[in-house]
């Protein structure tokens, strides 16, 4: 009987079937998420990604959450102002022509919520007027509570700094929240809330009007009269 053929066709089979030399598929890598800077000014669109600040200077001002862009950085604003945590909480750090920053229970710019730091979302999307971005140390993933509306584009802070939405109305609130690091009067957030939960609008007693300067001649008129 001739075996040469049956050898021959033995170490072929054993050739394909070998494990250590059957070709290796490519993992496939997973397609890129594509997000958009543009931004739906429309209330009526998603009312649970809009985060509501009723001020002490009188305004209400909308911001639009991004999700998309910084999932865990909008829960965690979104539990905290469903938790009533940025009520009463004044804007301690506002740079005329920079920022106003906010969400420090302390008012100086250290303190935070009781939950976990966050892990760094940083994004590609532009720091432009009405941009609102979490404030943090200089350590990346200690972002907590803490975050800010810029006034005017501020592109440095692109891929530094986590942007997480927008403000779609109420830029000219913004715009009047008193400067100071700390302010001597500072703004502060009367009412946080989302627009989902349809909490009503907070009475704000209307400010104080200065006090007149005393003079001399004010004085001696008193006293003649």
């Amino acid at each position: 009987m001739n075996r040469r053929p049956f050898i021959a066709l033995a170490i072929g089979l054993s050739l394909v079937s070998a494990p250590g030399l059957a070709k290796k598929k490519e993992p496939v890598a997973p397609a890129p998420v594509q997000m958009s800077a543009v931004v739906n000014p429309d209330p009526d669109f998603q009312p649970e990604n809009i985060l509501v600040l009723d001020l002490s200077n009188g305004g209400r001002v909308m911001i639009r959450l991004m999700p998309e862009w910084a999932p865990g950085h909008v829960e965690r604003i979104k539990t905290l102002t469903q938790q009533g945590f940025y009520d009463g909480i004044i804007f301690h750090r506002v740079i005329d022509g920079f920022m106003a920053q906010t969400g420090d229970p302390t008012g100086t710019g250290t303190g935070g919520s009781k939950l976990p730091d966050l892990k760094a979302e940083f994004n590609y999307m532009p720091h432009v007027r009405g941009t609102v971005s979490m404030a943090r140390t200089d350590q990346p993933d200690t972002a907590n509570s803490q975050f800010f509306i810029v006034f005017y584009p501020r592109f440095a802070l692109d891929h530094r700094y986590t942007n997480f939405g927008r403000v779609i109305a109420g830029m000219d609130v913004v715009d009047a929240i008193a400067r100071g690091e700390p302010p001597a009067n500072p703004t502060r957030i009367v009412q946080a809330s989302l627009l989902s939960d349809h909490k009503p609008r907070p009475a704000v007693a209307p400010a104080a009007a200065p006090a007149p300067n005393i003079t001399a001649d004010m004085l001696s008129n008193s006293k003649s009269n």
